[in-house]
């Protein structure tokens, strides 16, 4: 497994912009992927985005366009750009790695960050 470490959480006003960033314990150009995902109170977990190590991306429909998924594989850290932040963006956002090595697959996730809150006033 990965350790993955996030940063970058905070409070922002509605259309203002922040930057999440997970450091990884990995050489995060050689595992499967990277991803991004969200929990709202009473809400399920879901999927913001995801980054593959051919630099396939995946989004989330209610963040496309706002939000941009990218990786420093020289520092082993993954961000989360985060523009245009809505009120219905506040969640705990969490980092989430797949280790597998293998030949490039379907994004399965078995590390996990701590999360770090965002929240977005009106």
């Amino acid at each position: 497994q990965v350790q993955l470490v996030e940063s970058g959480g905070g409070l922002v006003p509605a259309g203002g912009s922040l930057r999440l960033s997970c450091t990884t314990s990995v050489n995060i150009s050689v595992i499967n992927a990277e991803g991004w995902y969200r929990q709202a109170p009473g809400n399920q977990r879901e999927l913001v985005a995801s980054l593959n190590r051919h630099g396939r991306t995946i989004y989330a429909d209610s963040v496309k366009g706002r939000f941009t998924i990218s990786r420093d594989n020289a520092k082993n850290t993954v961000y989360l750009q985060m523009n245009n932040l809505k009120p219905e963006d506040t969640a705990v956002y969490y980092c989430a790695a797949d280790s597998w090595l293998g030949p490039v697959r379907n994004f399965e996730f078995d590390s996990w960050g701590q999360g770090t809150q965002v929240t977005v006033s009106s």
